[in-house]
């Protein structure tokens, strides 16, 4: 485009040979800047937003009826990167001061001139990112006419400047400097404007054409661009000037007075009551502090700032060294002064460049408390506010733990043993200065039990002021929210009563508020996509960060809601995850069942675990018995159609039926189904299965995973079909689908909860994680997933204890083939934009040419429009033309390039079917296959593992007990002196057993299977039948008989034969009753222990448990 000559600017014509919009706009802010500042500002905010759409055009993103506000798009293209390190910053500085301008017709000359030197920086950053001069050089900033106010330091800024100016350019330059006339300016400035309104529409379409050309562009063209952006933004350079202005905003952000020209020490700025100042330019016996802190009278900290070029981390011992040589003066408050040598509690050093982990020592605000020797000095992303540090400097954190330490556990929660060594565990970490700990609890086993109890101790010893409670949706928040004001720690009073909770929604936080409930979403939108309202939070409102279920989001099969979509994939939603998690100052503490990689790559490996085979063992929570794994003629075989068979695709946002001809055979397998296509048969099959062995009248809740809501739709109906058919009736309600789209989901999970009906519920990912109803006995796989993070929390619906319904084992029906296949891979699929393009005119327009240069130039334009759409197909979009085409989509691009136009020409005629899946809009609803393929119950086999019927599996237990028995010291127990064996040691067998595959519920139901009786022996009892051939008895039975001998020995007082009997109780649940179980439960709340009850039986209580053991392991007759 050729440059016009007319648009004399000495800071921004090299913009004019590429972008004469950007020149008109930078002249005018510079012809502005004399008279009018604030429409200066204006228009360097116009410059912004035209520079920020070029920027979105250049990479493809540039969409003009999105609606998009200039901070939308500024966060949009930085979230995908494109618009790396300072220039971000940049870029929202203009925006601010524009806004502020143009809103409040607030603005003066010295933000004019720094404002105007930012437009350059980001000007010049354009130009070598997306010009043709990659090194280009633009000379010095040239200061505009001097305006008529000018302030004392502003005159000083624009002779530096000039000086600055007038050794770079050449005489020749100097002279036409002299030579331009400001009337000359001002009817230069006048003409723009006319030009800048005419110049709006043809910059419109300049970006649509832009944007146009780059979508076609290959990836790799795209890739180098990005680089040359990352490049260029390296060359951003400000002076020590602009620098300090950058800071200045973001102390005065975080609620500082400030101004580091004007608010300076030698202009005689000092502390003063009730203002809370920066003061610049301190001076200490170490030289001058860059700014001191003050609150009040206080020094609370020291500041060392550096040009953006410099080591930050290391600039903290400079910061230091002004702590070590402050010198209080005049009336100011020496609170808590010194620490050791240290008169200043807390430093700070800063380039004034956002925070970046891949430039960890260069960027950001470094921080450290200089109170404690230990403390490590760590990077921010934002500074502290006043109060946030005058609440630090309150906190006495060995106090904290020398409270903690005397703490009991005497609360009404009634804490468990392993839940009191969780706690104890993460208190001995935090005393040794731990900033991240995960805690790993199976499900079912009260983490948030746990965490409420933890979360109050560290509270009531003012370990922390704050805490944040981080959840990843809204059902878990209220959940947990209920949790808290139920849970009575003392006196009678709940949790809620002693401290202020916030809940989900309120963003109000007041200084009394110790908890707040929020989901991860809602800080992913206030920190990393705020709109203009949005209030920022400071890095000090929360000092501690708990977060439940830290394992989750995350996981490969979830289905996004619309507050997810921010999130393009697993490690878009990490990356987003970490950022609000690291923006604050704060300890973070994740508890989960099941940690993953990216769990502890942020909380550190697991302080504390307490495993569900642990659990179950320990008989908190409930096994399973083997899987159910039904196999169909479909799910075996697979659906197929054989080439020139009739498919159907129906699109749901249509409602339309599209039929097409199989051009090859397509086959599509079990993990497919109700994704890709519908198969009533496959469901019906399966239903009549559940319908024979799960009655909805017997006590327990069923609960059914299913691939998408229309899938859970059609398994509801079929159900109900089903269960009509088997029982002759059903109740309506007794079958209810919740998800996320339903009517009210939240009420309808209490429902599920509290009520008699739902009995069944069918559900996509709503109940696959936090929701506890310990009802539910069985669970239904109508659905593969590929997340072992999320198959092990879909079991954990169903591990919680339930006595009310005598709840022994629970039951898992496989209809997909999950529970040998399950992956442990955990990532999000990807959220794929919009397309726009039809491939099915281009293929019709193929049918009708028969110009071999016409074809050829279709065939070209067809590629180019599959290099942009191929980026965004989404999977099912891939796998649809994968099946079409019998290749891959990359495979179809080369197959199109290597054939001749009139080969490719035919090949797509063919597969017209290809032009309609790429034509569809992807993100949205997807069009799928309609299967009428018939369908019948093959055979339901049970998953044993090891073996694959019930004798092969008892068969590999004797195999194991005879290659381990004499390795095994505590397994020689069992079937040698099984009266020794002791809870840790059966505690042992027992987990060792279930690591191998051998549980006491799988043997027990593989004994059934293979013999017919219902036996249920103990473990110790398997281990004996199969070492030693003795008979296998129900555990009970040698309990009651055992115990039928030992009352029967002698004369036994009236209280000692009641002991005995609860004795023989209590063997029947813990399997070894030993002195330790006397001091802890029934025993200790009733009997006071061991050593009141040993007195009962005239100190004989041990001799008396080895009779009672020995006689429970004496071969019955």
């Amino acid at each position: 485009m050729p440059q016009d000559n007319s648009l004399k600017s000495p800071n921004f014509a090299f913009l004019g040979e590429r972008e004469p919009q950007l020149l008109r706009l930078g002249t005018l802010a510079e012809q502005y800047f004399v008279n009018d500042p604030v429409t200066c500002l204006m228009k360097l905010r116009q410059f912004g937003e035209l520079l920020a759409q070029l920027v979105a055009a250049n990479f493809g993103q540039y969409d003009p009826d999105a609606g998009e506000s200039q901070i939308e798009l500024l966060n949009r293209l930085r979230d995908k990167g494109y618009l790396p390190g300072r220039t971000n910053q940049l870029f929202h500085e203009l925006r601010r001061a524009g806004n502020d301008a143009n809103h409040a017709l607030s603005g003066d000359h010295r933000t004019a001139l720094s404002n105007l030197k930012y437009a350059r920086e980001l000007g010049i950053w354009f130009h070598r990112s997306f010009g043709r001069d990659a090194n280009f050089k633009a000379g010095a900033f040239i200061p505009p006419p001097d305006p008529l106010n000018e302030t004392q330091a502003l005159q000083q800024e624009l002779e530096r400047l000039r000086q600055e100016a007038d050794e770079r350019r050449s005489a020749v330059e100097m002279a036409l400097a002299k030579a331009a006339k400001e009337t000359e300016l001002r009817q230069l400035a006048e003409q723009l404007l006319e030009e800048a309104e005419a110049e709006a529409k043809t910059a419109l379409n300049n970006l649509a054409e832009l944007q146009a050309r780059t979508v076609s562009q290959p990836a790799e063209v795209l890739q180098q661009t990005l680089r040359q952006v990352q490049q260029a933004e390296k060359e951003v350079v400000l002076d020590e000037a602009e620098t300090r202005r950058l800071i200045d905003a973001q102390l005065r952000a975080a609620g500082w007075e400030v101004d580091s020209e004007e608010l300076k020490y030698n202009n005689g700025t000092r502390p003063q009551k009730g203002k809370n100042l920066a003061i610049a330019e301190y001076p200490t016996a170490d030289g001058r502090a860059d700014y001191a802190l003050f609150v009040g009278l206080q020094v609370v900290a020291v500041v060392e700032a550096k040009r953006q070029s410099k080591d930050v981390s290391a600039a903290i011992d400079q910061a230091k060294r002004y702590s070590r040589g402050y010198q209080i003066k005049g009336d100011e408050i020496a609170n808590g002064n010194p620490w050791g040598e240290f008169k200043v509690p807390f430093v700070f050093a800063t380039n004034g460049r956002e925070f970046l982990e891949q430039l960890r020592t260069k960027s950001g605000i470094w921080f450290c408390d200089l109170r404690r020797p230990e403390n490590l000095r760590r990077p921010l992303p934002s500074w502290y506010s006043p109060q946030g540090l005058v609440d630090t400097l309150s906190q006495d954190l060995e106090e904290a733990h020398r409270k903690l330490a005397e703490e009991g556990f005497s609360y009404n929660l009634k804490l468990r043993d392993y839940q009191i060594k969780a706690i104890q565990k993460v208190e001995a970490e935090l005393a040794d200065n731990k900033r991240q700990l995960l805690i790993a609890m199976a499900t079912g086993t009260g983490k948030t039990k746990t965490c409420i109890a933890l979360v109050y101790r560290l509270l009531k010893t003012k370990r922390f002021r704050r805490v944040l409670f981080l959840v990843d949706r809204t059902a878990l928040g209220e959940q947990s929210a209920n949790a808290f004001k139920d849970s009575r720690m003392e006196s009678l009073q709940t949790f809620a009563d002693i401290f202020e909770i916030k809940e989900l929604g309120d963003r109000d936080i007041d200084s009394d508020t110790k908890v707040h409930i929020a989901t991860v979403q809602s800080f992913v939108k206030r920190l990393i996509y705020p709109s203009e309202k949005t209030v920022i939070p400071t890095v000090d409102l929360y000092d501690c960060i708990v977060v439940d279920e830290c394992h989750r989001g995350y996981l490969l099969d979830q289905e996004l809601s619309e507050t997810q979509l921010t999130f393009r994939d697993f490690n878009d939603y990490i990356s987003k995850y970490r950022r609000v998690l690291d923006y604050f100052d704060a300890v973070k503490i994740g508890l989960t069942a099941t940690p993953a990689l990216h769990t502890t790559q942020i909380f550190g490996e697991p302080v504390f675990t307490y495993s569900y085979p642990e659990a179950v063992i320990d008989g908190w929570l409930i096994d399973h018995e083997p899987p159910y794994e039904i196999k169909t003629a479909l799910s075996e075989d697979g659906i197929v159609w054989n080439p020139g068979d009739q498919m159907e695709f129906f699109d749901p946002k249509t409602g339309e039926l599209d039929l097409v001809h199989a051009p090859d055979t397509v086959r599509i397998d079990v993990d497919k189904f109700n994704r890709r296509v519908v198969t009533k048969e496959f469901n019906r099959v399966v239903c009549e299965y559940l319908a024979e062995n799960i009655d909805p009248a017997l006590p327990g809740k069923t609960l059914i995973f299913c691939v998408n809501t229309d899938h859970a739709d059609m398994v509801v109906d079929q159900l109900k079909l089903a269960l009509e058919k088997q029982y002759g009736s059903v109740e309506d309600d007794a079958v209810l689908k919740i998800t996320g789209n339903a009517d009210k989901p939240m009420q309808l999970i209490r429902r599920f909860k509290n009520e008699a009906n739902p009995k069944i519920a069918v559900t996509v990912d709503l109940l696959t994680t936090g929701i506890d109803v310990p009802e539910i006995c069985n669970l239904v796989f109508m659905r593969r997933v590929n997340s072992r993070i999320l198959y092990d929390q879909m079991i954990g619906r169903a591990t919680r204890l339930c006595d009310e319904i005598g709840k022994e084992v629970f039951r898992v029906f496989d209809a997909v083939d999950i529970y040998s296949t399950i992956s442990k891979v955990s990532e999000m699929k990807p959220v794929v934009k919009q397309p726009n393009i039809s491939f099915s005119q281009l293929v019709d327009e193929l049918g009708r040419v028969k110009d071999s240069t016409a074809i050829a130039c279709i065939i070209d334009e067809l590629l180019a429009k599959l290099q942009r759409k191929k980026r965004s197909l989404s999977d099912d979009s891939k796998e649809a033309i994968a099946l079409l085409a019998n290749m891959s989509v990359d495979d179809v691009v080369s197959h199109l390039r290597e054939s001749s136009p009139t080969q490719a020409a035919q090949w797509l005629r063919d597969k017209k079917a290809i032009a309609e899946v790429l034509d569809r809009r992807d993100g949205g609803l997807q069009a799928v296959l309609i299967s009428h393929h018939p369908n019948v119950l093959r055979s339901v086999e049970r998953g044993y593992g090891k073996g694959e019927k019930p004798q092969d599996y008892l068969n590999s237990f004797n195999a194991f007990l005879g290659e381990n028995l004499n390795k095994i010291p505590a397994l020689l127990v069992v079937t040698q002196r099984p009266r020794e064996l002791t809870r840790s040691q059966l505690k042992e067998v027992r987990l060792l057993l279930d690591a191998a595959g051998f549980s006491e519920t799988n043997l027990q139901v593989a004994w059934r299977e293979t013999t017919n009786e219902d036996i249920a022996a103990s473990i110790i009892g398997f281990i004996r039948q199969a070492a030693l051939g003795n008979a296998l008895v129900p555990y009970g039975d040698r309990v009651d008989k055992a115990m039928k001998k030992i009352l029967a020995s002698r004369a036994w007082t009236a209280p000692q034969r009641k002991w005995l009997e609860r004795i023989g109780q209590q063997l029947k649940t813990e399997v070894i009753v030993d002195r330790d179980a006397f001091d802890r439960g029934a025993f200790k709340a009733q009997g006071g222990g061991f050593e009141r009850i040993n007195k009962a039986f005239d100190g004989r209580l041990e001799e008396i448990l080895v009779d009672i053991n020995e006689a429970l392991w004496q071969e019955m007759a």
